[in-house]
């Protein structure tokens, strides 16, 4: 019997990295999962059926858009009318865009703040009465470094990210009477397609070639000189869901080898 065993997840772009990362850990544990996040049809089916084969638990995807509040509640909805029950969720969906202010594109501000920040609320707006209910509950909000310290041209992230930290404290006060913890995770540069993806445009901003992006501004900023896994955060999620971790709750958790003790 897993730790997990008999207990639900949702977690919010959970098609490849980190988010992926999570939902595997907890169907590893014994827990049935719901899986969202952008892809091709084909590679989502993939790793869906690949936990169920994995895991021997129930997976399912929801296609639910993090920019859309109705499509939110619905995916909290479509785990509670599969499983019974969401027992755990979390808030991982996350865009990155990186340019100075002066030229940062107002909608990619107004993306990035509802997919990294309101679509957190949205859920965990659906998914508290359902867990006070059920007399138990863990919500994990995967903040960031910079959900402490800033970098520049990442006016939209960072706020955001600050955001999720005011929102996981608030929440935790409101739920700590009813078994519900709720706590953020701010881990430094982990290798992921969003990682990667951003390599370009911090070349273009800061007029770099990809190796000095990776050394000299990625991995600058984490002391120990190497990315944080996926896997290291996933497990530190799994701790955060055991009955070890249920005096844990409204805080923000670094996993960044070291980016935030500077």
């Amino acid at each position: 019997m897993g730790s997990l065993s008999g207990k639900n997840a949702v977690v919010t772009g959970s098609t490849s990295g980190i988010g992926l990362a999570y939902a595997r850990a907890f169907a590893a544990a014994g827990a049935n999962v719901v899986i969202n996040g952008f892809g091709s049809a084909e590679d989502i089916e993939k790793e869906r059926a690949k936990i169920e084969a994995d895991f021997g638990v129930k997976a399912i995807y929801s296609p639910a858009d993090m920019t859309k509040p109705a499509e939110i509640a619905g995916m909290i909805a479509l785990g509670e009318k599969t499983f019974g029950s969401v027992d755990v969720l979390v808030n991982n969906a996350g865009i990155q865009f990186v340019s100075p202010i002066e030229e940062f594109p107002p909608e990619k501000w107004d993306q990035i703040i509802a997919i990294n920040l309101s679509s957190a609320f949205h859920a965990i707006r659906a998914a508290v009465p359902g867990m006070k209910k059920k007399g138990w509950g863990r919500i994990i909000n995967t903040a960031s470094a910079h959900s402490l310290v800033a970098s520049p041209f990442k006016s939209a992230y960072v706020s955001a990210k600050h955001g999720i930290a005011g929102l996981t404290k608030t929440v935790a006060l409101e739920v700590a009477t009813h078994k519900i913890t709720c706590n953020c995770i701010s881990p430094g540069y982990v290798w992921t397609p969003l990682v990667e993806k951003q390599i370009p445009d911090t070349m273009k901003a800061r007029n770099l070639t990809r190796e000095q992006v990776i050394n000299d501004v990625l991995l600058d900023a984490q002391p120990t000189k190497e990315f944080v896994t996926s896997e290291q955060v996933a497990a530190l999620a799994l701790f955060l869901c055991s009955d070890d971790a249920a005096q844990i709750t409204g805080t923000n958790l670094s996993i960044d080898g070291g980016w935030t003790a500077e």
